[in-house]
């Protein structure tokens, strides 16, 4: 009799477990989740520009000399340009020396030295974006005056790009927050509070571009005008 009685007590048991592994899987899957999205479009408000001189001589010390001209002209270029002198910052003297290949009887023989080659690299940050813009698409009107220059593609920069990207957020959430009420109303409940949130990676590309998107984010610095665009995954609760 006992027997029977402890079999029919650990059926109960089981099915009082059982009953409660059901309903807190179904309590469980009992939410709404949504993907908000937020974007904006900017403009940048800083440029960093940078370019290089060089110089070949025989010996370092006319090298030197070279850079030192070339240098000069480029400071009173910018310096007519309305450019302060503080916006440009020039780096030390690289010197590497050259080599040619030698042959003797179409073989080779060794290297023959054949100069010095120096490189000072500069660069321009400032907040004139426009004034330093045509800068960079001008200074080669320097190479008429013999100047050795090469001159590089601007970097653009957003110096408040923490603000852009705390308003993505809110306008993710809020998105989000709207989808999760749209998709409640439609099977006649409501949502509560959130359960979890997740925010995407933050992505800037240029304005207007076919720029695609990197799964670790994007960091646009060649395009002037950019977009930005961050995702918000929040799970609502059910009311």
């Amino acid at each position: 009799m006992k027997k029977y009685i402890f079999i029919a007590l650990a059926a109960v048991c089981c099915a009082y477990v059982l009953g409660r592994a059901y309903t807190y899987k179904y309590r469980s899957q009992d939410t709404i989740v949504v993907t908000g999205l937020g974007e904006t479009e900017f403009t940048s408000d800083l440029i960093v520009w940078s370019g290089a001189l060089t110089a070949e001589a025989q010996n370092v010390a006319a090298g030197y000399a070279q850079i030192e001209q070339s240098k000069k002209k480029v400071q009173e270029y910018l310096a007519s340009k309305g450019l302060p002198a503080d916006a440009v910052v020039f780096e030390f003297v690289n010197v590497d020396k050259n080599y040619e290949s030698v042959y003797q009887d179409g073989r080779w023989a060794g290297q023959r030295f054949t100069g010095y080659q120096l490189r000072q690299r500069f660069i321009v940050e400032s907040k004139e974006v426009e004034k330093v813009e045509t800068i960079s698409r001008e200074i080669s009107s320097l190479i008429a005056q013999g100047v050795s220059i090469e001159a590089y593609a601007p970097d653009y920069y957003y110096t408040r790009l923490d603000d852009v990207k705390m308003g993505l957020i809110e306008t993710a959430s809020s998105d989000a927050r709207t989808r999760a009420e749209k998709i409640a109303v439609n099977a006649g409940t409501r949502i509560g509070r959130v359960a979890s949130a997740r925010m995407g990676v933050f992505q800037i590309t240029g304005a207007n571009s076919n720029e695609e998107f990197s799964a670790g984010g994007s960091f646009n610095t060649s395009s002037r005008n950019k977009k930005a665009r961050i995702t918000m995954r929040i799970e609502y609760r059910i009311k």
